[in-house]
């Protein structure tokens, strides 16, 4: 498995807690290799100019089919260069803030943020991906003027985070919901249009003040284009398999994540519909 982020950030989680399921369940050690930078195409390429006989394969965020659209010139097509195998997860970004911030909800920070233009910070895991794209569409319906601060993985925006060294970052929960429990950050919504059951108290953004604000990420797995069908499908149903175990159901819950387990015919068509909205939300922001 090739994750094109740090360890530690919610692909790295969610694409280990897979690979051991898979390890178990096919009797083979499933090894994942860390591949960040560039938004995800570092460790993208490597899969897509991989041998396509099943032994090389990609688990990447919802920023896999943005890149298409942020981007003019790539090394490989995100849409053509791949087999879709399965959607692993569904999960709502949350928007967090330092201990040290003055804001304790929505509404305190977007008044925090017009009272000093262009001074508040937001962090992302990468230029372009959902947690990125979130923040510059709470900058445009808010109004308010806030700098963007990209990183190579939420880990390492985290760990700025805690540290005093951003203002804020609206983030996937499975990197940043165990520093809220802890008291290192503080939570100030959910970015989906529902609460989420991992943190049933605390308000969604849209009914915080932006009304209509809704957006999640989610992450699947692909192999390289040409890899055999019989392949690709018995790796989507042993993936879609282990994500109904109990002790795999109680990971991604526990960290805010929903599991799916898709057929690849299923995760193809959702791919193409993420790829056209998400190439107009780029447009339009």
């Amino acid at each position: 498995f090739v994750v094109p982020y740090p360890p530690g950030g919610p692909t790295d989680i969610l694409g280990r807690a897979v690979a051991q399921a898979l390890t178990e369940s096919l009797g083979q050690t499933v090894v994942v290799e860390n591949k960040p930078g560039a938004s995800g195409m570092i460790g993208a390429e490597q899969v897509a100019k991989a041998t396509p006989d099943g032994y090389t394969i990609l688990v990447n965020a919802s920023i896999h089919v943005i890149n298409p659209s942020l981007f003019s010139k790539t090394t490989f097509d995100a849409m053509k260069d791949f087999e879709p195998v399965t959607q692993i997860a569904s999960v709502p970004l949350i928007l967090v803030v330092g201990q040290s911030v003055q804001a304790n909800s929505v509404k305190d920070l977007i008044a925090l943020a017009k009272a000093s233009p262009g001074k508040l910070t937001f962090a992302s895991s990468s230029v372009g991906a959902a947690r990125h794209l979130a923040g510059e569409l709470m900058k445009r319906m808010a109004g308010i003027d806030i700098v963007h601060v990209p990183y190579k993985g939420s880990g390492p925006a985290t760990t700025d985070l805690i540290g005093g060294h951003v203002t804020m970052m609206i983030d996937s929960m499975p990197s940043s919901i165990a520093h809220v429990k802890s008291g290192k950050l503080k939570v100030l919504g959910v970015s989906t249009s529902k609460r989420t059951p991992a943190l049933p108290d605390t308000p969604t953004i849209a009914e915080s003040g932006l009304p209509g604000f809704d957006i999640a990420t989610w992450y699947g797995v692909w192999a390289p284009a040409k890899t055999p069908k019989e392949i690709v499908s018995k790796v989507s149903a042993e993936i879609a398999r282990g994500l109904k175990r109990a002790d795999m159901k109680e990971r991604p819950a526990g960290l805010g994540a929903e599991g799916v387990g898709s057929t690849p015919a299923e995760f193809a068509a959702y791919c193409d519909l993420e790829f056209k909205r998400w190439a107009k939300v780029v447009k339009d922001s």
